[in-house]
This record gives C-alpha cells, sequence and structure tokens, in this order.
C-alpha cells in the first residue's frame, strides 16, 4: 500500500477513535503532501517523495524543539516532540552509526572519492538510500571527516 495511502487511513483511525492531537498532526502531514502535488502538477506522489516530505517535517520540528527550548518555552516544545513522535511512524526506521558508516565507506568507494571536492558525489549516492533514515546534516559531517583525513 502506497505510504500516502496508509496516512490517511492512519488519519480515519483517528477521528474514529477521537484523537484530536493525532489527527491534527496527520492533517498536516496529508496537507504538506498535498501542497507538493498541486505545485508539482502531479495526482499521486510517489512513497519517495512523501518521504522526503516527512523527513523535512522532521527536521523543521528538531528545529523548533531545540528553539523552544532555548527559549524556555517548555509547552511549545512538548507540542513539537509530539508532532515529531507521530511523523516518525510514518519513517523508515533510522539507521545506527554502523550502519551509516558502512553506507558512507561503500559510497566513497563506489565513487572514487578521494578529497573533499568529491564529496558532491558520495552526497548524492547516499540520500537516496538514507532518505528519512538519518539526519543528513550529520551524515555530511561525517562524510567530511573521512574524506578530509
Amino acid at each position: 500500500m502506497p505510504l500516502k495511502q496508509q496516512i490517511s487511513n492512519e488519519m480515519k483511525n483517528a477521528m474514529r477513535s477521537g484523537d484530536k492531537p493525532r489527527l491534527g498532526t496527520i492533517r498536516l502531514i496529508l496537507a504538506a503532501i498535498k501542497q507538493i502535488e498541486v505545485d508539482e502538477r502531479v495526482a499521486d506522489l510517489a512513497d519517495e517523495r512523501v518521504l522526503a516530505c516527512l523527513d523535512k517535517m522532521a527536521k523543521q520540528r528538531r528545529e523548533s524543539i531545540t528553539q523552544f527550548e532555548k527559549a524556555e518555552r517548555n509547552d511549545l516544545a512538548d507540542q513539537e516532540k509530539a508532532e515529531l513522535k507521530i511523523i516518525q511512524e510514518f519513517l523508515p526506521a533510522a539507521l545506527d552509526d554502523s550502519e551509516i558508516d558502512a553506507m558512507i565507506a561503500a559510497a566513497i568507494s563506489a565513487s572514487g572519492a578521494s578529497n573533499i571536492k568529491d564529496m558532491g558525489k558520495v552526497m548524492g549516492i547516499l540520500k537516496p538510500q538514507m532518505q528519512g533514515r538519518a539526519d543528513m546534516g550529520k551524515v555530511s559531517g561525517l562524510i567530511k571527516a573521512k574524506l578530509s583525513a
């Protein structure tokens, strides 16, 4: 079943159970997907594009949580954490550090990267594989460290 359909089914389940916070977050997800469909003039987004959208939403929530905690707005940070938890339910399981290191090493050898100038080649290989499964900012830092050494 396509990911968008799974999200729609979860929205129906949240409506039936009366879970308003979950329903609100799922509606935000579907609205973001619909906005991309309208902007790009496509009927249904592919799962990869839906994952990219979810990944972007999760990243926004993590950044918001950091900002709210700095401003000591724990009420808003808690709301963002709740939304992030729901968004992460639709993302694939996160990669652990050893898996990320192995994928980076494989991508570096596959692309023939030897210095920091070749970082774009490595990121091009890794981004589709890691989308929604790892923080790409962190991955970028790891690639820089390996190519600089």
